[in-house]
Formats: C-alpha cells, structure tokens, sequence
C-alpha cells in the first residue's frame, strides 16, 4: 500500500494491525475491572466514605486504580487494533513560519539606506 513518490501527505508506510485474540481477552477483562471500580468509586461516594481521611485516601486510591487501568486498556487497543500508518509531512523551513519570502531569506544586503529603515521603523506601510 505504500506509494513510492515522497510528497506532501502520501502514505509512506502502512502495517495493518495485529488484532490478536489474546489483547481482545485481556481488553474485555481489564473492562469489567473498570466497570467494578467505578461502581465502588460511585458506591463510596454516594454513602459518603469520603468524609474520614481514611475513607478518602480509600476514593483516591480506587479513582488511581481506574486511570490506571484505562490507561492499560488504551494502550492495548492503541498497540492491537490501530494500524501503523506514517504520513510523508513537508518541512517547513523556519524563515517561513516568520513569513519572510523566499528572496528575503537571507537577510538585506547593508547597503540599504538608513534613512529608509528609520521610515520604515516608524511608518511600517511606508512605499519605497
């Protein structure tokens, strides 16, 4: 599927995903874990462990444990399921993030008179 010519926005590199069976098993697994913890976050919450410090690092600890473990999740599907593509991107060069034209890239040549400069300076819409 990759195309041979390198400009702007071709697909250089494209390997489908793996899509194993195994991910798919701990996915579904590691989703329930999910679904128990945020009951028991909501449970907690809702009956107001909270309101003891021990009860609140108790929540605290069970919302890590869901970050944690959708994090988990994310990566196994990101890893698994996602294809690998790389897009062929055009460097800019960094004078033109500065929308200096091309003629202008090298700066101006000295001899350029003062006078013209200071106009400029004050006056920016100043014709020459």
């Amino acid at each position: 599927m990759p195309s041979g010519d390198n400009s702007y926005g071709s697909i250089h590199r494209y390997e489908p995903a793996r899509e194993s069976t195994a991910a798919a098993i701990a996915i579904v697994l590691l989703t329930i874990i999910e679904v128990v913890f945020v009951g028991m976050f909501t449970y907690g919450l809702s009956t107001g462990w909270g309101r003891d410090p021990f009860g609140n690092m108790f929540l605290g600890g069970i919302l890590t444990v869901i970050f944690i473990d959708l994090s988990f999740i994310l990566l196994l599907y990101r890893k698994e399921f996602l294809p690998d593509v790389m897009v062929v991107k055009k460097r800019r060069r960094k004078w033109e993030d500065l929308y200096v034209e091309e003629e202008d890239a090298d700066g101006q040549s000295p001899d350029v008179d003062i006078w013209e400069g200071v106009k400029h300076a004050i006056y920016p819409y100043y014709k020459r």
